[in-house]
């Protein structure tokens, strides 16, 4: 006999992981805002290492998705793929998030759409990064019971506005470093 599942869990496996960039259970979503676009009036044209640094950051966030919605479907909040395009903070919130999933017999399915675009390049920081803005469409990505595959109740996806900061680290490397869904923002 299937307990009850309280509305606060219901809730937290929402919020937990779309996509990996919600905030963990027990933790209220990021409410950080979206990096400014860039101005039409910009007429510069990016260097060709902006533009490398643009390739690298999007090749980053589309391996960050697909690793947490691999590791999403399976509830393996190790899955190997992970730590290739996250990096702390938001690789563990990641992680936390599908711990909590697995915990509660839940896992990830469906197709989560995306289309990102980078607004801001900033290779003069340091660290380096690049800001990315993306409409993550998550109305056919479902929060499910693994046992039987029903639907969670209140897990029903949206299209909203996602950001997430890639970051340049001393290898060479560029990682996901922050990510927050805006769920209040559709698009």
């Amino acid at each position: 006999m299937r307990t009850r599942h309280s509305r606060r869990w219901t809730t937290c496996l929402v919020i937990a992981v779309v996509a990996g960039s919600a905030a963990g259970c027990g933790n209220s979503p990021e409410t950080t805002s979206a990096p400014a676009p860039r101005p039409a009036s910009d007429t510069r044209q990016p260097t060709e290492a902006e533009r490398t640094a643009e390739r690298a950051a999007l090749a980053a966030y589309a391996g960050y998705l697909d690793a947490s919605r691999e590791a999403s479907r399976d509830s393996d909040p190790r899955h190997p793929k992970l730590t290739r395009f996250l990096a702390d903070p938001l690789l563990t919130r990641v992680r936390v998030a599908i711990d909590a999933t697995r915990r509660h017999g839940a896992v990830r399915t469906g197709t989560l759409k995306s289309a990102p675009t980078v607004t801001a390049v900033s290779l003069d920081g340091d660290p380096p990064t690049v800001e990315i803005q993306d409409c993550l469409d998550a109305t056919g990505y479902r929060l499910v019971y693994a046992k039987d595959k029903r639907v969670v109740p209140g897990s029903g996806g949206s299209r909203h506005l996602a950001t997430a900061t890639a970051t340049r680290y001393p290898d060479g490397r560029w990682l996901i470093s922050a990510g927050a869904a805006h769920e209040d923002q559709p698009c």
